[in-house]
């Protein structure tokens, strides 16, 4: 009996990888104040910019366009969960308020927003369900960044979510929380919370 060898070629098929879906959808928005038109109302110049459900559309966003350091002075990124507006008058807003840290240091702002935007994408938060977004404020003298909630008067919850930003963000100094309703009615906020 003779020898035969039977040459087989596998070919193998590359299955294609499946996106990383996040545990829900969120919407970058970007507000640009540095040219506001006379007597135009706060809010007209917040575009939405993209809504995004996966891990790699987040970097991609993230790469190419939101960092902190590609805006104009006077202007904002936003990242909220799909369906909610950054602002006050949204329903899921509108009884909360924020958490606020500054930063002369624009490599400290830029830092912080990518350090607080994975965190909520990743669902790093016990109270994930009241964080609305955050908010990155390139301003002149001092950049900001707000974490924003949707229930201020559950002082145990929003001092739950200040700790654990402050430890996301790696801050020491103390940090904020103002409520919606008094930066609505008074010029200079009160802090209602601090950690």
């Amino acid at each position: 009996m003779a020898d035969v060898s039977e040459s087989t070629t596998v070919t193998e098929t590359a299955e294609p990888k499946l996106p990383h879906r996040l545990e829900r959808k969120w919407t970058f928005w970007f507000d640009n104040q540095s040219k506001p038109k006379q007597g135009a109302a706060w809010g007209t110049s917040l575009k939405k910019a993209y809504t995004f459900d996966t891990v790699e559309e987040f970097w991609c966003l993230y790469d190419q366009v939101f960092r902190p350091s590609k805006l104009p002075n006077n202007a904002d990124f936003h990242c909220f969960k799909a369906g909610i507006e950054p602002k006050w008058e949204d329903p899921e807003c509108a009884n909360g308020g924020k958490w606020s840290v500054t930063s002369s240091r624009k490599p400290n702002l830029e830092t912080m927003w990518l350090e607080t935007l994975m965190a909520l994408i990743g669902e790093q938060f016990d109270e994930s369900d009241e964080i609305c977004g955050v908010v990155a404020s390139v301003r002149q003298r001092q950049d900001k960044l707000a974490l924003w909630t949707k229930a201020a008067p559950n002082e145990a919850v929003q001092v739950s979510i200040g700790r654990k930003w402050k430890e996301i963000i790696n801050v020491t100094d103390k940090i904020i929380y103002t409520f919606h309703d008094d930066s609505k009615r008074e010029k200079s906020t009160r802090s209602r919370y601090t950690v």
